[in-house]
């Protein structure tokens, strides 16, 4: 298998992930990130699926931190579509390389090695995967994580950064993201216009092209995240409708006896 020139984020976060890192997923924990609200968005559980709820307009970003403790490939899909490259996705495809217990934050369609179009909450038909004619998998995220191929001890020379060519031969690959989605959402009666994700403002992310073989053709791990609008997924019986807070009675009754006496001072006459 030739080596295959991958994008990779130019720099990269250097913290080490906390013990207990919260997110979707075992090689690496997937997280949503609101930008606008300023806070990672809570994952709700259904039938094994992982779900979250965004509001519509706001800017956010994935998040994927490395937990497997060597190098993966995060080949990244939104609606269906690669984030890098605007293909249809594919898990054969390029994506980013995360190093070891760092972190990388996904906020936006690749336009070039220092500009992305933001990624922003929308109604489906303003969704860039609707807009270029692929809605079926709108409300899909996807992550397939790739391990990097063991190389013996005299390979490990800096090779050239230039452009490889794919293998020749693959195995079809799968897509990352599936129309069960659209499905769910049609058997629950939506409340409101399915969400997707939008072409947003341009803003500077720098990457830079590395190679990464990989240890195999299929990924060792794939991570989805499906979203939806609050009322959608409250619609879907995802997430508990809320409760009507109790308006208080400033003149509920009579005064009631005490349940016992008191600990401290125990039964007075007449109680």
């Amino acid at each position: 298998m030739k080596r295959l020139t991958l994008l990779a984020a130019a720099v990269l976060a250097a913290a080490v992930l906390p013990a207990a890192a919260q997110g979707v997923g075992g090689l690496a924990k997937i997280t949503v990130y609101d930008r606008t609200a300023g806070r990672e968005l809570p994952v709700y559980w259904k039938a094994g699926q992982a779900y979250v709820a965004g509001q519509p307009g706001n800017e956010y970003q994935v998040r994927v931190r490395n937990a497997a403790g060597e190098d993966l490939l995060a080949v990244v899909a939104i609606d269906g579509v690669n984030v890098l490259s605007g293909q249809t996705a594919s898990v054969s495809q390029s994506g980013y390389v995360v190093g070891s217990h760092a972190a990388l934050d996904v906020a936006g369609w690749r336009k070039s090695l220092d500009r992305i179009a933001a990624f922003y909450f929308t109604t489906l038909p303003d969704s860039y995967a609707a807009r270029t004619g692929r809605p079926d998998d709108v409300g899909v995220i996807g992550v397939a994580l790739f391990k990097r191929k063991a190389l013996p001890v005299e390979a490990f020379r800096a090779p050239p950064f230039a452009k490889d060519e794919a293998p020749a031969s693959r195995a079809p690959a799968a897509p990352l993201a599936g129309g069960a989605m659209n499905e769910s959402r049609a058997k629950a009666a939506p409340a409101e216009s399915p969400l997707g994700t939008g072409h947003g403002r341009s803003e500077r992310d720098v990457v830079r092209w590395t190679q990464f073989e990989r240890a195999s053709e299929q990924p060792a791990e794939v991570v989805t995240i499906r979203y939806d609008s609050h009322a959608n997924l409250v619609a879907m019986g995802i997430v508990a409708p809320p409760r009507s807070p109790r308006r208080p009675d400033a003149f509920p009754g009579f005064v009631p006896d005490p349940v016992s006496a008191h600990p401290l001072w125990g039964a007075r006459p007449g109680a």
